[in-house]
């Protein structure tokens, strides 16, 4: 574990993507080395000894906190992507969006029971993607051991649509108010 303000490489950029929206930019962490180290071996170290089996990471950010999050775990990296991304036969999950509906999608065969699966995304905002993912998890049988990310949108509530899927550990380095 460390004391480093993980917050202070986010910086807010205001009026981004549209007026009133106040964006908060994770690439400055991704760009400073030891800052995303620490950043990896948090989120690892608090899931370390849990029996994870592998991670789960949704597209696109999620593969550059999940992938090395696995490593550090020494588990396997599964991607959830979107429709028409995977080459083998993949099972789907669809969820609510603000405005509309998505889809991601993992291979049929990349999880089975007794698979231990942590979720890792670089954020979580309304909790609809990683929820979808965490579905995708349970429809191979595998169990969700928890969620982690870099940053928490507290917010827009996602705790409240993760609570719906079971009592899970849900582990963020920054929570956004």
């Amino acid at each position: 574990m460390t004391d480093l303000d993980f917050d202070a490489y986010i910086p807010s950029i205001p009026d981004y993507p549209e007026p009133g929206v106040i964006f908060r930019d994770i690439t400055p962490l991704f760009a400073n080395a030891d800052v995303l180290k620490a950043a990896i071996d948090t989120i690892a170290g608090h899931f370390q000894g849990q029996g994870i089996t592998k991670v789960v990471g949704p597209e696109a950010r999620g593969f550059l906190v999940g992938a090395p999050v696995a490593i550090v775990l020494g588990a396997g990296f599964i991607p959830a992507r979107k429709p028409g991304k995977l080459p083998r036969k993949t099972i789907s999950e669809t969820y609510e969006l603000e405005y509309g509906t998505d889809t991601i999608e993992i291979h049929a065969d990349a999880l089975e029971p007794g698979d231990k699966v942590l979720l890792v995304d670089d954020l979580i905002a309304t909790g609809g993607t990683i929820c979808a993912a965490a579905k995708l998890v349970e429809k191979t049988g595998a169990s969700v051991a928890g969620f982690g990310c870099i940053l928490e949108l507290e917010f827009l509530n996602p705790r409240e649509t993760l609570a719906k899927l079971g009592d899970f550990d849900v582990f963020s380095l920054v929570k956004s108010r």
